[in-house]
Parts: C-alpha cells; structure tokens; sequence
C-alpha cells in the first residue's frame, strides 16, 4: 500500500512546501468546517422547519420523513462525488479540484437558503431542495479528501499526522458556530419568525466561508507531492479503476477504520438532541436551549483534542495510537448508558465531554492515515472514496439504530451497537500495516 513512486520523485518530494503553514491551515480546515456546520444547520431544519414550507401540508408525520429523505440524499452522493473529484484530484491536482467541490458546496448551500416554498412554486419546491441537497453531497465528497490531502502533502516529513489534523478541526470549529446561530436565533427571534425567513440566514451566511475558502485556495501552490508527480507524467488515467483493481483492500481497510468515528460522531449529535430535549420516560426532558448550549460546551473538547492526537499519532504511529483510542471508544460505550441513565444535568454534560473528548481522539489522526494508505496516483480517490462510504455505513444509519435500540430494548443496547462498530474499525486497524514511517 506503499506510494509506487521513484527513488528521485520521492526525494523531490521531500522539498520544502511553497505553501505558508497559516495558508494550509486555513484552506484545508475551511471545508470541514463548512460540512459540519452544513450538515447541523441542515438536520435541523430538516426536523423543524422543512416538513411545513417545502411539502404538502395535511400529514405531519409524512412531511417529516420526506424532508428526512432528502437529509439522506448527501450521503448517496457523496460517493458520486469522492468518485468524481477524486478523478480530477488525480489527474488535474489538488488545488483546483479543491476549489471545484468548495465552490459546488458553497453554491448548493447558499441555493437552498434561497428557494421559494411549497407554497410558492408546488411540488417544485421539494424536488428543487432534493437537487441542492444532492450538489451539497457531491460537494462534499470530494472536498474532505483533498483537505487532507492539501495539508498532508505539504506537511514536514515528522509532522504529517499533526498537518493532517488541520481539516479535522474544521469538524468541531463548523458544529460550534451552526449550534451557536440557531441559538442565537432562538433567542431574537419568535417561532414564527424563524419559519417564516430566520432558517435561512445561517445557509446565505455560509457563503461567507466559502469566499474565504476560495480565497485562500485560489492563492495556493500545487502540494510538491502532486507536482512532482505531475512533472514526470505519472498520473493514472482512470483512477478510480485502478484503486478497485490494484488497492481494494486499502479502500475497505480504510472504511471500516472510519466507521466508529461516524458513529460516535453522530451518535453524540443526532441521537444524543433528540434523546436529551424528549421528554421523559423516552428521553431526558432537556429543554432544546439548554442541551445546544450543553453541545457547544462538549464540543470544545472535541477541538481540544484532535491536534493532540495528531500529536500522539506522529509520536507513537498512527496504527498503534488508533487502536488505543478506540479500545477507549469501546470502554465509553459500554459505560455511558449508566452514567446519562439518571438524567441530571452534571452527569449529562459529563457524558458529552468525554464522548466528544474520544470524538477529536479518533477523528484527529483520520486526516493523516487514510491519505497514508494510498500511493500518490490514487491517493485522493482513495481517501474520499473511503472517508464517504464509511459515511453511509456509519453516519447514515446510526441515529435510526439508536433511537430503534434505546426504544425496543433499553439505552444500554445503543452503546452495544457503538462498541460493536468500534470493535469492526478495531478488527480493520489490527489488520492494516503502519504507515507514518513512509514517504508520501
């Protein structure tokens, strides 16, 4: 799974970056901070405002899970668009590409904060927010790998996980400020306010990052990886070809090692809202207000840790650190439904600082070794192709599981599922080989 380049290229590779470490830390973690802080603002819009403006009124229950549906539709294209940004990544570079998928996201976010309603324009309206949701997801499926990518490949040769913790950031640093505008909101405006125009303010916001992303990113060098690559014609004409023929196994070693950290992620988020604002018996009886403002205070953990585990995994190796961490997911999992059962706030908030806290451990060294696994030629398909099927095996189903979990068997049967999906990215850890002692 080593990268298949010439003594003389990878020498060449070794070269200084032209590119500022300010410069790459902010191209590369402005993306995933637009993702998360996309994909916050659209969950929940989708529960509480999207079924009453953009589908036929008359059956709530129905509105909701048609507007769900088209929250689900990100992640069928997100491997459409790790496929289709992976191509040009690797063939054209990473800076355009880079600036292609922020720009498809930025564009598609920005779109949906404009639509007309149900109202408006009739059926047009859903199927126009299912269109924009699906750019998103396109968007989105090539824009992690090349952030990672962007800040792996002009990394110091020691210091690559802790580069590769850059984009990572951009998780915590998204999530914060999408819990803090609807806050915010919640707090100016009235319910009917926030139905009638105040969910679209954070989606025309987010246009405001994606200037500052293209900005930087326009300005960028090309990663000396790539550009040496480049120099000597070495770039593979169908790459998503040869990453099926020639490095399948990295590509499902690579999912499996992602699949507890969507998991987690989205257990701590999704499922963790929904089951602390229910009321009681069925869930904590938090008042909404309250467990956001509880969110962004866990979540500070979670951007605490994820350049310490850079650290850690550029210390002690990627492998050896991952299998650590998540033998400390499993631990969490199996303890948590005892330690939220009781329902007070103290041992809520401790539940969601440590959960975050695991969050940025397993999250910060992703950046560096699912890049580590593929050879420069396939390097940014592999990447994304993994990083976004993991999604749907990870992320997409985990809060129904959850929520079907803690209502037919008890709280305890979620963390069996979490620690039984720790347990599989465990297995795909034992089973890969140690890459930060190579050369990209």
């Amino acid at each position: 799974m080593q990268a298949t380049i010439t003594p003389e290229l990878e020498a060449d590779a070794e070269l200084v970056s032209q590119n500022s470490r300010g410069k790459v830390i902010i191209a590369s973690l402005i993306g995933t901070a637009i993702e998360f802080f996309d994909f916050y603002i659209y969950a929940t819009a989708a529960v509480i405002v999207f079924p009453h403006i953009f589908f036929p009124q008359g059956d709530p229950t129905a509105a909701t899970l048609q507007s769900l549906a088209t929250f689900a539709i990100a992640f069928v294209a997100r491997p459409i668009g790790s496929a289709l940004f992976g191509h040009f990544g690797d063939r054209v570079g990473r800076k355009v590409t880079l600036v292609a998928s922020l720009l498809t996201m930025g564009v598609s976010t920005v779109i949906i904060g404009l639509l007309p309603t149900y109202a408006t324009i009739g059926v047009f309206a859903p199927i126009l927010l299912a269109l924009a949701r699906f750019g998103q997801g396109l968007g989105l499926g090539g824009e992690w790998g090349g952030a990672a990518l962007l800040a792996t490949e002009n990394a110091p040769p020691k210091k690559r996980a802790l580069y590769g913790s850059f984009p990572q950031l951009g998780a915590p640093i998204g999530f914060f400020f999408a819990n803090g505008m609807f806050l915010l909101l919640s707090w100016l405006l009235s319910e009917q306010q926030f139905i009638d125009w105040g969910w679209r303010v954070p989606f025309l916001l987010s246009a405001v990052l994606v200037l500052i992303g293209l900005y930087v990113r326009v300005s960028l060098h090309e990663t000396p990886v790539f550009a040496k690559i480049a120099k000597a014609g070495k770039q593979v004409k169908v790459p998503i070809g040869r990453l099926f023929s020639k490095h399948l196994k990295a590509t499902i070693l690579g999912t499996f090692i992602m699949v507890a950290t969507y998991t987690l992620f989205y257990i701590m988020t999704v499922y963790s809202l929904g089951y602390g604002t229910s009321p009681k018996p069925a869930g904590l009886g938090i008042a909404r207000n309250d467990f956001l403002l509880m969110l962004m205070i866990g979540v500070i953990g979670f951007g605490v840790m994820v350049p310490i585990a850079g650290q850690l995994a550029d210390k002690f190796g990627r492998r050896k650190s991952m299998i650590c961490i998540t033998l400390l997911i499993i631990l969490f999992a199996l303890t948590f439904p005892s330690v939220i059962s009781g329902g007070s706030i103290g041992t809520v908030m401790v539940f969601l600082l440590c959960g975050f806290s695991v969050m940025g451990l397993t999250f910060g060294p992703m950046g560096a070794l699912l890049p580590e696994l593929f050879p420069t030629e396939v390097r940014y398909t592999g990447a994304s192709f993994s990083y976004n099927v993991s999604s749907i095996l990870g992320a997409s189903v985990a809060p129904y599981i959850a929520t079907w979990l803690a209502t037919h068997y008890g709280l305890f049967y979620v963390g069996v599922y979490l620690a039984s999906m720790a347990t599989l990215t465990l297995i795909a850890l034992l089973l890969t080989k140690e890459t930060g002692n190579q050369s990209l």
